[in-house]
């Protein structure tokens, strides 16, 4: 009983997430986050499972790709719907790409959450495709942020400058290009500002 208190207890950070959400976008931060004390809530359009998927410019010149290639990657469990959940409740936002954020972004609740987080200047980190999300919620005006080439203009045409670097740290949007560029101090600053909103227990 004493465990399940510590764990409503954390401070909890947001992960919405969809069919074809990128497995790597979303795994690597989700255990990181964890790592320091903060409990992740994956959330969906519905609460439930959903395929994520791996994306990736194969390496071999021989067979070259000029887009991403597409395949079957984990499965990842929503435990909360969009609808149902409290933006207030969450000390920060992690916006993942994949194809995901193309289908998502023309839901009203996500988009009622992400203003959420810019309106109240909690720390929103947001990689490659997760772009989609923060523009359609119009968060992206004035702003500045990175994320991979080929969602430039979803920056540009939203009123935010694109700036071809692999972090950019504008306030408290904090963002990458791929998941290739979790290297930088993208996961550092994200933790660094959500301690500032909420300090997991014992800090």
């Amino acid at each position: 009983m004493a465990a399940d208190r510590d764990k409503k207890a954390q401070p909890r950070v947001l992960m919405p997430v969809g069919d074809a959400t990128e497995v790597v976008d979303t795994l690597y931060p989700f255990f990181r986050l964890a790592e320091e004390g903060y409990k992740v809530v994956v959330c969906g359009p519905e609460a439930r499972m959903y395929h994520m998927v791996t994306h990736e410019i194969p390496p071999d010149s021989n067979i070259p790709w000029d887009i991403t290639q597409e395949r079957p990657g984990y499965h990842i469990k929503a435990e909360a719907a969009f609808r149902d959940v409290d933006p207030a409740e969450y000390a920060g936002l992690f916006v993942s790409g994949g194809r995901a954020p193309e289908y998502l972004r023309y839901d009203k609740d996500l988009i009622r959450i992400t203003k959420h987080f810019f309106e109240t200047n909690k720390p929103v980190a947001v990689v490659c495709h997760g772009v989609e999300i923060v523009a359609a919620a119009g968060a992206l005006n004035g702003r500045k942020m990175t994320t991979v080439k080929k969602c430039a203009l979803d920056v540009t045409q939203f009123g935010g400058t694109f700036i071809n670097e692999p972090c950019v740290v504008d306030g408290n949007l904090i963002s990458a290009g791929t998941w290739h560029d979790y290297d930088t101090p993208f996961m550092k600053v994200f933790i660094e500002q959500l301690r500032k909103v909420a300090a997991p227990k014992g800090e």
